[in-house]
């Protein structure tokens, strides 16, 4: 019998494709941040863009809290990255979005990789998490929210990368808990279960991490780093301490599978290009340049401002 996280699996996918897009979209329209301001999570959510990806998100969320119940972290995880690819192909057809070669080219590896995941991984349910476990996410939790409200000072793509890199750890740290939390018994053991307020409070820190991390350049760019920083953590203390396993002599697919994956992901944070630009950014700019300023100046600086929109689509 096939078990019902595969189609949990299938469906989280495409819900978390639609999310990136949808919450790149309004974190375009945003005023760009340069603070840790949970204020931004506020402004977000005025937009009703980012509201439908907000739901398309925890869809998505809800449906690997399912598909971790049966399925090993390192293959939800990983497979959260290929949400990138039906992000990336919503963006050529609705926002005109133009693709780079590398791009593609990696997006297809990152489905190879997938690929041999799905085929290595092995269902099983997970085993519980200790006191040690509860004291170890709550420590994480300690230092993902010091080290974003420096990483949150980053520009451009160092700030995109570092920012979705730690919305992947905090994110990471949520499907642990998940992954336990998602075998309770009753309803009751549900909610007294510290692991359910550890993933919530990972999630929103997640979430605030990633909503910075997207505005400051590629939404490729961000996700990738926020998937390839929260698969290998995940992975590791699903196989050490959640009961994780892999069919028996398939381990070798699993860690080509997983290497291609983090691989691919990683490459996307090098090749991806900003598909979005911030008009606030621009208008900040403009009074850096002085009133006497040469004319070539301001038709250079007007002629960078076209290229870019050629490259790029307007949110």
């Amino acid at each position: 019998m096939v078990s019902s996280g595969w189609c949990f699996l299938a469906a989280m996918i495409v819900a978390y494709g639609f999310a990136n897009l949808l919450q790149s979209v309004a974190a375009a329209r945003t005023t760009v941040h340069h603070t840790f301001d949970p204020g931004l999570l506020l402004r977000l959510v005025s937009h009703r863009t980012y509201l439908v990806g907000l739901l398309c998100q925890v869809t998505g969320f809800v449906l690997a809290f399912l598909a971790r119940r049966d399925l090993p972290l390192f293959l939800v995880q990983a497979s959260v990255a290929a949400g990138l690819g039906v992000t990336a192909l919503l963006g050529v057809l609705v926002l005109k979005w133009r693709l780079p070669a590398a791009e593609v080219a990696l997006l297809a590896l990152l489905f190879g990789g997938i690929t041999a995941l799905v085929l290595a991984a092995q269902p099983a349910p997970s085993r519980q998490l200790g006191p040690a476990g509860l004291i170890g996410l709550t420590v994480a939790l300690g230092v993902i929210a010091v080290a974003g409200f420096f990483a949150a000072r980053l520009h451009g793509a160092p700030g995109s990368v570092a920012l979705g890199s730690l919305a992947g750890m905090a994110f990471s740290a949520a499907a642990v808990a998940a992954r336990p939390l998602a075998s309770a018994d009753s309803a009751e053991a549900f909610v007294r279960d510290p692991l359910l307020y550890l993933l919530i409070v990972h999630s929103v820190v997640g979430q605030l991490l990633l909503g910075l991390a997207m505005q400051r350049g590629s939404t490729t760019a961000a996700v990738a780093a926020m998937d390839a920083a929260g698969a290998v953590p995940a992975a590791i203390v699903g196989l050490l301490l959640l009961n994780d396993r892999i069919w028996p002599g398939r381990e070798w697919l699993a860690g080509i599978g997983f290497l291609i994956t983090l691989a691919s992901v990683v490459g996307l944070t090098r090749y991806a290009e900003p598909q979005h630009h911030h008009a606030v950014a621009r208008e900040r700019e403009r009074p850096m340049i002085g009133a006497g300023a040469a004319p070539a100046a301001g038709r250079a600086a007007q002629a960078a401002s076209t290229g870019l929109r050629r490259r790029t689509t307007r949110s």
